[in-house]
């Protein structure tokens, strides 16, 4: 579902912060990308639906190069689900409006199918009473639900996720990942950026571990918590698992 071949970016001349970047994603799978701050996770996500553009290499999605001038970028993102860690929502919307705006624009859907669909997934996340409040009525985590029903109003084929629960208050990280598992067992394609390794723990298929802008393993999770192979993945592991 997801290529990324040989990617390298820099941000200047002197400053690389990816370099050959090679993984995959396949139909279904969950893959966390996890390692220490400024490793360049965050960047080779907002890289694969060319948020972030890169200078060598190759990615694509179900087939569509990401970084081809022919591809229609927006048609592109419209079919992979994106969810940040500040949530992003129109704060002058109400709930409703900020699932039905994208449906309605992007997908071409009528107002009332558009509707139907956000109070589906909206009682899909536990929030369907909240759908006429505006989102600063609501907490963080339910913020990041709103979030990720927003995307998945899309039809997504695939779902990022960028670091979806570090704005969080530690209370309210479990009502956020219990909708990400949730997707995970339904079969969803997805890539999350996290530091929630009992989220990995539970749903992932791999794990992958980057520093310093490099993939330093791709490994099965089993495999990466039982015995990760370099020194740098067991020392983040000690530091992060000792907690």
């Amino acid at each position: 579902m997801i290529e990324i071949s040989h990617v390298d970016k820099w941000y200047s001349p002197t400053f690389q912060v990816l370099t050959d970047c090679t993984t995959s994603v396949a139909k279904g799978e969950v893959v966390v990308v996890c390692g220490p701050s400024g490793s360049g996770k965050s960047t080779l996500i907002k890289c694969v639906n060319a948020l972030e553009p890169f200078q060598k290499g190759d990615i694509s999605i179900d087939g569509i190069k990401v970084n081809d001038p022919k591809t229609d970028l927006p048609k592109l993102r419209s079919r992979v689900g994106m969810v940040f860690q500040h949530f992003e929502l129109f704060p002058h919307l109400k709930i409703i409006d900020n699932l039905c705006l994208a449906q309605e624009k992007v997908l071409g859907r009528a107002h009332d199918k558009a509707v139907t669909k956000g109070m589906q997934l909206l009682e899909r996340v536990g929030l369907k009473e909240h759908a006429q409040k505006f989102p600063a009525q609501l907490s963080g985590g339910q913020q990041q639900r709103v979030a990720i029903a927003r995307a998945l109003a899309m039809d997504p084929i695939a779902m990022l996720f960028d670091e979806p629960t570090s704005a969080l208050d530690p209370e309210m990280i479990s009502e956020v990942l219990d909708v990400m598992v949730d997707l995970a067992r339904e079969g969803m394609t997805m890539m999350v950026v996290t530091h929630e390794m009992g989220f990995a723990r539970k749903v992932a298929n791999r794990v992958i571990f980057m520093d310093r802008g490099e993939i330093v393993e791709d490994a099965a999770k089993d495999d990466f918590f039982g015995k990760p192979r370099s020194d740098r993945a067991q020392k983040f592991l000690s530091k992060i698992l000792s907690h």
